[in-house]
């Protein structure tokens, strides 16, 4: 009997330590009095300006902690951020963008392990299993549609529907041999078409479509009518102002979108008080009342069928940064003949 309690004893103190070891893991402290000491965190990200400036004043009012904000694609954040630290000079004490570009940045040995305790709520599966990166929202790829121009009936309802003749010319899709964002999309087709995936971007190719840099522009492409629809993310519908409407598919393409904490980021602290603010519940119902989908549970953006997008969603594959570069040379053959 007392040998009995001796090992339940034991036993319990064992988990009680795997617990406090695995917590002071997930849950490393934040010093706010050393961020409001630095003053200000320089962040090179992917979400529009005009969704993260509001969060931003938040931090800076709540903590007094200013944001140094650069956005771009995530092809732009990857290249940029790679060309610092490689030159030795990095500029950014924080990036955020696509799984498959900050994949990159951690192989190049860019980021620093920190995990927010805030992100210990964030579905398992999409954890960074060495610490070096943490998934905060998703962005699902899809059709929108300029709703003057195609009533929602005569909107086409999947992918194939796109490849009819009365689209040529009238859809806008990023350079995949330009943008790594784009290439991830097209490539990960093969999820949803298998091994014709290949012959569907081909078929696409062939509708002559208006190629831009990325996927934020295309929203204004459509409101313009330069085109009457266009690939881009699904946030849009609700962050550009205009007759817009969206094609809700039966299967939606997303990746993850990940924190990475500079190795030699010059705002430490601030930097990890920003990226705590982000996985933090008023952080993550702040960005999705602003059209963000985040990965906390139960909060979605004021998009219709917001809900059914999340769970119609796919998540991509994530090529190599070689893999890339073969992407790329095989997309701008198809897409420009050379």
């Amino acid at each position: 009997m007392i040998r009995h309690l001796i090992c339940q004893w034991l036993n319990a103190i064992a988990l009680f330590l795997m617990l406090l070891d695995s917590a002071m893991v997930l849950a490393q402290t934040i010093n706010i009095d050393a961020a409001r000491k630095e003053g200000k965190v320089i962040a090179y990200g992917t979400i529009i300006p005009q969704v993260m400036e509001p969060v931003h004043r938040n931090l800076e009012k709540k903590y007094g902690v200013k944001v140094d904000y650069w956005r771009a694609s995530a092809t732009q954040v990857m290249e940029r951020a790679l060309s610092e630290w490689h030159a030795g000079r990095p500029g950014f004490d924080v990036t955020f963008a696509i799984n498959g570009a900050q994949a990159i940045l951690k192989q190049a040995g860019v980021f620093a392990k920190y995990t927010p305790a805030s992100a210990e709520k964030f579905p398992a599966a999409f954890k960074d299993k060495d610490g070096l990166v943490t998934a905060w929202r998703h962005t699902p790829i899809g059709v929108l549609y300029n709703t003057d121009l195609v009533p929602a009936a005569d909107a086409p309802k999947s992918l194939d529907d796109l490849l009819h003749p009365k689209w040529k010319g009238k859809i806008a899709l990023p350079d995949a041999s330009r943008h790594t964002s784009t290439a991830q999309f097209l490539v990960s087709l093969r999820k949803i078409k298998g091994e014709g995936w290949i012959d569907y971007v081909k078929a696409l190719a062939k509708q002559a479509p208006l190629l831009k840099e990325s996927f934020a522009p295309v929203p204004n492409d459509i409101l313009r009518g330069e085109v009457t629809l266009g690939f881009t993310y699904l946030q849009y519908v609700y962050q550009n102002k205009g007759p817009l409407g969206y094609v809700l598919m039966e299967k939606i393409l997303t990746d993850t979108n990940d924190l990475g904490l500079s190795a030699k980021a010059m705002n430490p602290n601030a930097a990890k008080l920003y990226m705590e603010y982000l996985c933090s519940p008023e952080g993550q119902k702040l960005v999705a009342d602003l059209g963000e989908f985040v990965l906390s549970p139960g909060i979605y953006p004021p998009v219709k069928d917001a809900d059914k997008i999340t769970a119609n969603s796919i998540f991509m594959d994530n090529p190599s940064a070689e893999e890339y570069k073969k992407l790329s040379a095989e997309f701008r053959q198809i897409f420009f003949g050379k």
